[in-house]
């Protein structure tokens, strides 16, 4: 079983060959700086049957959260898109979007990443003084494999397309950044402060793991 089509990353960070699948059931193939490309294809042939398997998952998550068409979700709202010729920037108009016409995906990022920072600022705010903590600063970012992060120094980082989720998604994800100001790692400690604050956080973590994938725009 061969897949057809792949895509080349080079990253000078990579130790190894990384084979990934995209939402949209692409092959991405991440090499060292020094690996010859023939590594990738055999790394993409030997994987051919993870690769189909990822794909089916992928196809029955896509299919189970389906939107209607010519819409966007938004924290568990679907929001319209209306295209609009000459516009530039994205403007929200109740459950309308308004969006310059032609490929309106960037515009709709920029969008998204502002409109993060006003979503997760009065959640972080407001986990942080129930918890008694505080933070140093916040960054909105598209990381492809991390929803979010805390630094040793209080640096919270949260990726936007955690507004492509339900609410509660969100919600779980800042409580478990929050948890971190107080115990940086994943030790028993951790999930045992998570599980005072947020019960149903496995529930939450079970979703993001199987739909995860698509919150794309």
């Amino acid at each position: 079983m061969a897949v057809a089509e792949y895509r080349i990353r080079r990253s000078p960070r990579a130790r190894r060959v990384r084979v990934t699948v995209d939402a949209d059931g692409s092959v991405l193939v991440t090499l060292p700086g020094r690996a010859p490309e023939r590594a990738a294809a055999e790394a993409v042939d030997e994987l051919a049957p993870w690769i189909a398997r990822r794909r089916q998952v992928l196809a029955r998550a896509a299919a189970a959260v389906a939107r209607p068409p010519g819409t966007v979700p938004y924290l568990g709202v679907d929001l319209a898109l209306i295209a609009q010729p000459g516009r530039e920037r994205v403007h929200r108009r109740g459950k309308v979007l308004l969006v310059p016409a032609g490929d309106p995906r960037e515009p709709l990022e920029r969008f998204y990443r502002r409109a993060a920072r006003s979503e997760v600022t009065p959640r972080l705010d407001a986990a942080t003084a129930r918890a008694g903590t505080s933070y140093a600063a916040l960054t909105i970012r598209g990381q492809r494999t991390r929803w979010a992060s805390c630094s040793s120094e209080g640096g919270m980082s949260f990726n936007w397309r955690l507004l492509l989720a339900p609410p509660k998604i969100l919600d779980y994800v800042v409580e478990h950044e929050v948890c971190h100001l107080e115990v940086m790692d994943h030790s028993p400690r951790f999930w045992a402060l998570l599980e005072s604050r947020a019960p149903d956080w496995r529930t939450h973590a079970a979703w993001l793991r199987r739909y995860g994938s698509t919150l794309v725009l």
